[in-house]
């Protein structure tokens, strides 16, 4: 995981946007609906939290230990240590059944964040227990931070985030805005808000962009809960057969179009429907059924 100081090197907005979705729908594959409705409720703050009363290694140890659990991986010993690296933590995959992890050294003095960077790594290890990858490292990095915010893991990582007097950080690959938006996948799945756990207002701030983007894709057409002036466009980029460049759909079958495909806005799979009909359709990976106005 990378080990960012400085606002001046904090990338904004959402520039993995396809690696993103690909990993939410590749998750949804890899684990099915069932799977994935597993992880009900998040971490709690008591669960990654380490006081400056506790001891250094056995608090982390006890906080990576409540990360496993969650993740439902096999209870084993594991070994957390501190040393100056590069990198903000780092994994060793092995069989097992121990876990190795090693945490920069600048956490035995930020030890808020400890429980953020545990989480990263055990993620590493549940995916490659799953054996869920993508070809590039930078994509399965990506692939890592969607799948611990996804699982509930991950809120923790969006809080390390901070830009004030005192300190400017940022942990993981996805920008803020994106974890905020993963965040506001899952919440929209299993009914969580977790606005009340950020202790960070940038964090926070962060939540709330990621959630207007999640929800502009839960209102776009052809999903029947499209504004009026969504509507509007759609029915005439669909008479005419041609979808514009930023339309979050594409046409086929010639003016009018005869079919429209769109992604599901859950598991983001891409699914093709009829147009110019009232419909439901259900999506293959997630089981959404989805009301359509296509």
């Amino acid at each position: 995981m990378p080990n960012r100081h400085g606002a001046d090197r904090v990338i904004h907005g959402f520039p993995h946007r396809a690696t993103m979705r690909a990993s939410l729908t590749a998750l949804y594959r890899r684990l099915s609906p069932d799977g994935v409705h597993r992880y009900p409720a998040s971490v709690t703050a008591d669960d990654v939290a380490l006081d400056d009363e506790e001891d250094l290694h056995l608090g982390a140890q006890r906080v990576a230990h409540a990360l496993v659990r969650h993740l439902q991986l096999p209870e084993a010993r594991i070994v957390v240590s501190f040393r100056p690296m590069e990198y903000a933590a780092a994994v060793e995959l092995t069989a097992g059944p121990e876990y190795f992890v090693e945490l920069n050294d600048r956490f035995r003095t930020r030890r808020r964040d400890i429980g953020a960077a545990l989480a990263h790594e055990i993620t590493h290890v549940l995916l490659h227990r799953l054996g869920l990858g993508f070809p590039g490292t930078a994509e399965n990095e990506v692939l890592t931070d969607v799948t611990t915010a996804y699982l509930g893991a991950g809120w923790p990582l969006l809080d390390a985030y901070r830009q004030d007097g005192v300190e400017s950080q940022k942990l993981g690959y996805l920008t803020p805005e994106e974890f905020g938006y993963v965040l506001a996948k899952r919440a929209e799945v299993f009914g969580e808000d977790p606005s009340p756990w950020f202790t960070s207002a940038v964090a926070y701030e962060a939540w709330v962009r990621g959630r207007a983007e999640a929800a502009r894709e839960r209102t776009a057409p052809p999903l029947a809960g499209a504004g009026w002036a969504e509507r509007r466009r759609y029915g005439l980029q669909r008479r005419r057969g041609r979808a514009s460049e930023d339309a979050p759909y594409a046409f086929e079958g010639g003016a009018p179009a005869t079919g429209v495909s769109f992604s599901c806005p859950v598991c983001l799979q891409r699914l093709r429907v009829p147009a110019g009909r009232v419909l439901r359709a259900r999506c293959g990976v997630c089981g959404s059924v989805l009301e359509c106005a296509s």
